[in-house]
C-alpha cells in the first residue's frame, strides 16, 4: 500500500494535511518531526510532508528532524516551518521577516514548468502565517513563487524532488490547495 508520511513540527493544521492527503485516496501516517530514522524508514513512504509549526528554526529547543531524511530519495514537501527548516538544513539563509505575514496573501507562480504548480497558472490567493522566511535559496533550489509583499513563497529542487511552500495549502483559505497536494502525490507516484 502506498503511503505518505507527515512529520509534525507542531502545527495546528497537521491533522488537516492528513485529511487532504486521505481525501485524495492516499493513506498517510503522522509522526513527530524528531522521530528516529529507523521509524521513518520503516514507513516505506512514497513521500514526506513536513508540517508547519509555531516556532522559529532559531528558537532553543525548536523541533528538528534528522537531516538524514533528506537522503532517503523520496519527494519531500515542506509547509511553512517545514520550508524554513529545509532552507536551514540545506544551508540557505533563513531570517526573521521584516513584517510578519498573517492572513490572505496573493502569490504569483514564477516557475512555469514547476511540477508542484502544474495546471495552477499564474497566481493564487493563499493563507500565510509566519515570522521567519527563507532569504537566500539553498544550493540547487530555485524560486517557484513569490508573495505580493515580495517574500519568497515557494522554492524547489526538482532534481532531488524537494518542494517547499511558505503558505498553507491544507486550509480552505488557500485557493487550489487540493491541486497542490494532488500534484505532490503525482510527483511521489503515490497511488490511491
Amino acid at each position: 500500500m502506498h503511503r505518505i508520511l507527515i512529520l509534525d513540527f507542531g502545527s495546528q493544521f497537521t491533522q488537516l494535511i492528513a485529511r487532504r492527503v486521505r481525501e485524495l485516496g492516499v493513506y498517510c501516517e503522522i509522526l513527530p518531526a524528531n522521530a528516529p530514522m529507523a521509524e521513518i524508514r520503516a514507513q516505506k513512504a512514497q513521500g514526506i510532508v513536513l508540517s508547519g509549526g509555531p516556532h522559529s528554526v532559531f528558537d532553543p529547543g525548536s523541533p528538528q528532524a534528522d537531516k538524514a531524511l533528506l537522503d532517503l530519495g523520496v519527494p519531500i514537501l515542506g509547509i511553512c516551518y517545514g520550508m524554513q527548516w529545509l532552507g536551514h538544513a540545506f544551508q540557505g539563509k533563513v531570517e526573521p521577516a521584516s513584517s510578519r505575514e498573517y492572513g490572505f496573501m496573493p502569490v504569483q507562480v514564477v516557475k512555469k514548468d514547476s511540477a508542484l504548480f502544474a495546471g495552477i497558472g499564474g497566481g493564487i490567493r493563499t493563507w500565510m502565517s509566519h515570522g521567519d522566511e527563507v532569504r537566500i535559496l539553498p544550493t540547487g533550489f530555485v524560486e517557484s513563487a513569490r508573495s505580493e509583499s515580495g517574500s519568497l513563497a515557494a522554492m524547489e529542487d526538482p532534481a532531488r524532488k524537494v518542494y517547499a511552500l511558505q503558505f498553507h495549502p491544507e486550509v480552505t483559505h488557500t485557493e487550489r490547495g487540493t491541486e497542490l497536494f494532488r500534484n505532490f502525490l503525482k510527483i511521489c507516484h503515490a497511488k490511491a
